[in-house]
């Protein structure tokens, strides 16, 4: 049974990691029986500030109270889940024993050997609180590799004065109704229309052997409607910040983002925020499905910790049902807990809803394959082409083409 939920008023101080410092200090018995140990612990800025409740610090805090047999020192380090492993995978033994990282990062700590193994007992926990395809995105060659915490994508921000749900289920509804932007010149999102006409990425995205398929006849068809998608009025192109400031200023409709969005997004839209999983767009009069990028945000712990099984139940503890409900209270972040998916406060919420509903039904779950970082700038690329005019109908089989050899060139054109 879940323990009754409190919030502790005093927490275990903050000592900032400064660099250099290794996670590890001499095991030692005290009167009481218990067992001195020393834990390194990274997080975002965000998860540990005052303004936000402390996330990380209450999270210890709690459960050092659990574990009486434990007399834990704590020293919290500051890495968002994207930067952490690349810090890490430089020097292991000098970083944090805990961690939080963003699982296509997966790689790049098992490569460097920094990343412990979850199994036995602590892997039937983890199965116990997350979905099958929750746990495929922090699952390598048969090995469970982290705890996740949330799932990490993005969906579609709209204004309910403007679209009805049934209006948001087409783009090109939602293009004849109102003004629609969407990040055309970004890697993570343009994808989403070639994948719904049936491209692919290392097959399931998880076999490298079979490379990128972005390049047949039906990319090409995709590229000919994105063509004919950037010259539509009622259509905008999304980049530094601008999305949000024609939703701001009323110029635009709808936006792309994810939930790291949706605190500016409430305070523009208020009652009008509405907020759904990906529409379909019409290729050719058929409807095709767009489909996100998809994976999670999991708590990991360093292979060469020497307090492993402190540091493994820290680990499980912060990607409990318990502490992914605090991390919802005081930060948004939507939960992905089996048991929380139970929750009538949590799954009144609109972008919980649509967030998962984004996982579950219209996303794919991004590659983490080391080839996989072949393929940002062509894509990328392609947007570009086509929103100053160098991609046009005319060339578009030749472009597309040209994409796809980028992305399976290992970077060598």
């Amino acid at each position: 049974m879940r323990q009754k939920w409190r919030i502790l008023s005093a927490v275990a101080a903050v000592l900032l990691f400064l660099g250099g410092i290794a996670g590890c200090g001499a095991a030692g018995g005290l009167e009481d029986g218990s067992e001195k140990v020393r834990l390194m612990v990274w997080s975002p800025s965000e998860d540990q500030s005052r303004d936000s409740g402390e996330w990380l610090q209450t999270c210890c805090a709690l459960f050092a109270e659990q574990h009486p047999e434990w007399d834990i020192t704590f020293v919290y380090g500051i890495a968002d889940e994207g930067t952490a492993a690349s810090s890490i995978a430089q020097d292991p033994e000098a970083s944090a024993d805990v961690f939080l990282y963003a699982n296509d990062n997966i790689t790049t700590l098992t490569d460097a050997q920094a990343l412990a193994k979850f199994g036995g007992k602590y892997e039937e926990q983890i199965r116990e609180n997350a979905s099958e395809t929750l746990l495929n995105s922090v699952t390598m060659d048969g090995f469970l590799y982290g705890v996740p915490f949330t799932t990490n994508t993005w969906f579609m921000y709209y204004d309910k004065s403007v679209f009805s749900e049934e209006d948001v289920k087409s783009l090109e509804t939602m293009l004849q109704k109102g003004v629609v932007s969407f990040p055309f010149t970004n890697g993570w999102y343009l994808p989403a229309f070639y994948f719904g006409n049936g491209c692919t990425m290392f097959g399931d995205g998880t076999r490298e052997e079979e490379g990128v398929d972005f390049g047949g006849d039906n990319a090409v068809e995709v590229t000919n409607y994105l063509i004919d998608l950037i010259h539509n009025p009622h259509f905008v192109v999304d980049a530094d910040g601008s999305g949000m400031a024609g939703l701001r200023d009323g110029s635009i409709n709808a936006v792309f983002s994810g939930s790291w969005d949706y605190e500016s997004v409430k305070h523009i839209l208020g009652d009008n925020l509405g907020a759904a999983a990906l529409p379909e767009y019409t290729l050719d009069g058929t409807p095709r499905q767009m489909y996100a990028y998809s994976g999670s945000k999991a708590i990991g712990v360093n292979a060469h910790s020497e307090y492993m099984v402190p540091a493994v139940e820290l680990a499980i503890y912060l990607g409990s049902a318990e502490a992914q409900r605090l991390h919802y209270e005081l930060r948004s972040v939507i939960p992905c807990s089996t048991e929380l998916q139970e929750d009538p406060v949590i799954t009144s919420d609109p972008v919980f809803l649509a967030q998962n509903e984004t996982f579950d039904r219209t996303s794919k779950l991004q590659p983490f394959v080391s080839r996989m970082a072949n393929c940002w700038a062509p894509i990328e690329n392609m947007g570009k082409s086509i929103r100053n005019g160098t991609v046009t109908h005319k060339n578009a089989a030749e472009q597309t083409k040209a994409m796809n050899k980028a992305m399976n060139s290992n970077g060598i054109q």
